[in-house]
């Protein structure tokens, strides 16, 4: 898959020292994976959550932060919406927050 918007996720393991080895390892697999429905992305990642409108949320580093991307699986992309705290997390909504980085 493609990711699209990774100095996002740079900007943010910036601020977020702790977080950076877990999002790389992220990138890695993501890039490497072939996503076809939803379904394979589950098969990878079991605790993540599928959303409306193409919208995936990923835990990272233990559910310390949240990462929604939109998946346009026809495409092979991957586009980083929204990556930030649980608590940031809470505050937005998911399935419509736009970030486009």
């Amino acid at each position: 898959m493609k990711i699209i918007a990774i100095k996002a996720l740079r900007e943010f393991w910036e601020q977020f020292p702790d977080a950076e080895q877990a999002l790389k390892a992220w990138v890695d697999e993501v890039r490497k994976a072939h996503w076809n429905q939803p379904t394979d992305i589950k098969k990878l990642y079991r605790g993540a959550s599928i959303l409306k409108n193409r919208r995936v949320v990923f835990n990272i580093k233990g559910n310390a932060y949240r990462l929604a991307v939109s998946v346009a699986y026809r495409f092979g992309a991957v586009y980083i919406k929204f990556i930030g705290t649980h608590q940031q997390y809470d505050e937005i909504d998911a399935e419509t927050v736009g970030g486009d980085y």
